[in-house]
């Protein structure tokens, strides 16, 4: 049994796998796949309007990215029903990165307001600030909270915490 599947969190291994590559990075926000399960799902190439996730062979197939194409919008994060996108901008500022993540918890944060920054396993490792709320559009879309957090925590960081309650169709 992998670490996966005992855990629920992703090793450093599987993360190369879905990663940008370094490059790509340094050229704007640009979406990450944590998504390592096959069951049925595509929703996020539904929701691409640019074609970035490439078509499903089988609707059990993990996506694919072409992040050339990825202008980091977020649709497939607010789409994806196993929150497993995220959006994440290295060129944000020269001290911040920038995490566009699902978050399915009410109150919504106020933009400006300081956070917890989690990273997978619900852990604190540092602080952030909401850039932007972004509402969902569909009825049956996540909203997605923009985070800028320390440029080193970008690629940890996947949740944030001030003291919401779990969502339900009210937020939507």
């Amino acid at each position: 049994m992998t670490v996966l599947r005992k855990t629920g969190v992703p090793t450093l291994d599987d993360l190369k796998k879905v990663m940008p590559s370094e490059e790509r990075l340094h050229r704007g926000p640009v979406a990450v796949f944590e998504c390592f399960e096959r069951i049925p799902c595509n929703p996020c190439y539904d929701s691409c309007k640019r074609g970035a996730v490439r078509p499903f062979g089988d609707v059990n197939d993990l996506p694919e990215v072409d992040f050339d194409k990825c202008n980091g919008c977020a649709s497939c994060v607010a789409a994806c029903p196993g929150l497993a996108v995220f959006v994440v901008d290295m060129t944000y500022s020269e001290t911040e990165g920038l995490v566009k993540l699902p978050y399915e918890f009410l109150p919504l944060p106020e933009v400006g307001q300081p956070v917890d920054a989690l990273d997978r396993e619900g852990k604190v490792v540092g602080k952030g600030r909401v850039v932007k709320i972004q509402k969902a559009r569909a009825r049956t879309a996540t909203p997605v909270v923009w985070v800028a957090v320390p440029k080193g925590l970008t690629f940890d960081v996947r949740n944030i915490a001030f003291g919401g309650e779990p969502c339900e169709e009210s937020c939507r």
